[in-house]
């Protein structure tokens, strides 16, 4: 039996952001759990927003990320309706991408420094209870965690959350190219109708490494994702992958998503991140939501553990800010995701001529 003030199972960005928040709070006693131990790769398309990297700033570890990433200050976006447009928001809408082993890992040591317990490979199986409430976590080597708060941030596939509701899910398939012929600092979205609503990218990881990928729908089960992802491919990027080198095979994983952000809270638990299904439905990002999410559990538990709220208050202050800070994006993205599958954004792209409407809508999308 280890004990501990705050328990975290997930080392994703959620919950080291919440390890870090927590750390620079004032709370030593924190055990971090992950099931993988450090660095570690993680099949992700690795594009971090502008509100991700401010995030990055806020918890003190963007001057260890920034040398590892690969800026962003442009889109190039082509249509269902194959019309396309390169737009630039400028600096104030810059994003990078940063892989997600470097992030993952940056995050993680900051905490260590702070004085946070890491555990690996520890593989969560049920949580602990006293009467009611959730009282630490259970390992599936039958190690137990007591703890006084348990944040739930094992991602989409998490057995350990509040919300009853059947999750909506996104496929993902991607690759790794070296040599692909790219237009620098740009990144691309392909909206296809081979994936819509979804879309399909190709993310620049440094000046000759590319991800390309695609995230689709699939509620039946009965879509062979390889073949969907072989046809995007021969469709959009034959030509440029002709004298390319891939890296590796192709690797897919999961996305959990909502419209509407649901419960998150329980006596003694928060969910936080994918677990909460706190990923952007048009863009499946989720890396921001994850780290933010991650910051406001450790606010509400550090508030309760020092006397400032007592623990029902401090677990709704947590859910009323997940749902300010995200309810309007994941409620807008059901418009978005209704002009991909129309022709709506056909006709925007097709009136899409001033400099000023570009970078408006360059800035739009790096907002969602």
């Amino acid at each position: 039996m280890t004990r501990a003030a705050v328990a975290i199972v997930g080392a994703g960005p959620a919950g080291t952001a919440a390890a870090l928040r927590l750390g620079h709070l004032g709370v030593r006693d924190v055990v971090l759990l992950d099931r993988a131990d450090f660095p570690r790769d993680k099949t992700c398309g690795s594009g971090l927003s502008p509100r991700g990297i401010r995030t990055l700033r806020e918890l003190g570890v963007w001057d260890a990320i920034a040398p590892h990433a690969y800026r962003v200050s442009g889109l190039r976006l082509v249509t269902p309706g194959d019309r396309e447009v390169v737009v630039s928001g400028g600096e104030s809408s810059a994003a990078v991408v940063c892989l997600r082993r470097t992030l993952a890992h940056a995050l993680l040591e900051r905490a260590r420094e702070l004085g946070i317990r890491f555990v690996p490979g520890f593989t969560a199986k049920a949580l602990r209870h006293e009467g009611e409430r959730v009282a630490g976590v259970v390992g599936r080597d039958g190690r137990e965690i007591e703890a006084g708060w348990t944040i739930v941030a094992d991602g989409a596939h998490s057995r350990l959350a509040v919300d009853a509701r059947r999750p909506r899910m996104m496929q993902t398939i991607m690759g790794w190219w070296e040599g692909v012929p790219f237009r620098a600092h740009h990144v691309e979205m392909v909206f296809d109708r081979l994936v819509t609503p979804g879309y399909g990218w190709l993310f620049p990881e440094s000046p000759t490494r590319v991800n390309i990928g695609i995230c689709y729908e699939d509620a039946d089960g009965v879509r062979n994702g390889r073949r969907v992802f072989e046809a995007f491919l021969d469709k959009h990027y034959t030509p440029r992958l002709r004298e390319a080198s891939q890296v590796g095979g192709f690797k897919g994983h999961p996305i959990a998503y909502t419209f509407r952000v649901g419960r998150l809270t329980s006596p003694g638990r928060l969910v936080a991140g994918e677990a909460g299904r706190m990923v952007h439905p048009a863009t499946a990002e989720g890396i921001s939501q994850g780290m933010r999410s991650g910051i406001f559990a450790a606010d509400a538990v550090a508030a309760a553990l020092d006397g400032r709220l007592a623990e029902r208050p401090a677990r709704a202050s947590y859910e009323a800010r997940c749902r300010r800070a995200f309810g309007a994006s994941f409620a807008a993205a059901r418009l978005w995701r209704a002009a991909v599958t129309s022709s709506a954004l056909d006709r925007v792209v097709a009136a899409v001529q001033h400099p000023a409407v570009k970078t408006a809508l360059a800035r739009l999308m790096a907002r969602m």
